[in-house]
């Protein structure tokens, strides 16, 4: 960092950056002493800021007094370090996809708050005639077949809050805008194991989706088919058949096996 950045950053910033990495290489703790020596800070400045970040769970305060990592970092590491694998296991298996259909494949998880898909591998077709999409676009959930995908394998508590609480904008001219709809939408989804949409988010775009299931039988991603409107009718069972297999394929790669079924519908 050059030092008019240095001296452009909140001093509270650079302390809490300054405690983390230092607590991640000494996962045994540091009291509050050793923070002071760490940050340069004096205690008096660190008490307010260890107190908040405790609060937050970002850390932990031992028996002793030592300082740790909290449960909430090491929630955000593990879902990090479990995309990045997912998107390493995945790109063999979109790029078959889209050899084998010649559609742009993509593969998407839900954003930590649960309210949108994110794309975070995708092949896109050869064809002049293509649905383009970008890295890490985030997309709503009742609009996409990744996003019916995702949603339908969710807890019922967790859809029945969505359905609840999302605002249903129509984007194109089949745009579902009825929560009636949606929730016999998800409930068919989960019945056929597939989801799929026609111009609801982008006119004169089809989309395919399938789950992808971890090792303890929860949904934690989709892989979707994107195909312009006038290409699909004709290809569909083709494209389902792919479909479905790469969704299998992609969840004995992650989960080690193929689930018996989605998990419980539970509370």
């Amino acid at each position: 960092m050059t030092q008019a950045a240095r001296a452009a950053a909140p001093q509270s910033v650079e302390r809490i950056f300054a405690i983390l990495d230092h607590l991640a290489a000494h996962p045994e703790g540091e009291s509050l002493a050793g923070l002071a020596r760490t940050t340069g800070a004096p205690k008096t400045s660190l008490v307010g800021l260890l107190a908040g970040m405790v609060e937050s769970q970002h850390l932990v305060r031992g028996d002793h007094g030592a300082y740790r990592l909290g449960p909430r970092l090491v929630s955000l590491a593990l879902r990090i370090s479990s995309r990045t694998d997912l998107a390493s296991l995945a790109r063999p298996v979109v790029a078959e996809l889209t050899a084998q259909t010649g559609e742009t494949a993509i593969v998407c998880v839900l954003e930590p708050a649960g309210n949108l898909a994110i794309s975070i591998v995708k092949v896109e077709s050869t064809n002049p005639v293509r649905y383009a999409v970008t890295l890490g676009d985030r997309r709503e959930l009742y609009c996409t077949a990744a996003g019916k995908a995702l949603l339908a394998w969710q807890p019922r508590k967790r859809r029945d809050d969505y359905l609840r609480n999302a605002v249903l904008l129509p984007f194109a001219s089949k745009t579902v805008t009825s929560r009636k709809v949606l929730a016999a939408q998800l409930e068919e989804i989960r019945r056929t194991g597939i989801a799929c949409t026609e111009s609801e988010r982008v006119e004169g775009a089809t989309g395919l989706a399938v789950p992808v299931f971890g090792p303890d039988g929860q949904v934690m991603a989709c892989i979707m088919l994107a195909v312009p409107t006038h290409r699909f009718g004709a290809n569909r069972p083709r494209l389902e058949e792919c479909l479905r297999a790469a969704g299998r394929r992609l969840t004995e790669l992650v989960a080690g096996r193929q689930p018996s079924g989605p998990a419980s519908d539970g509370p």
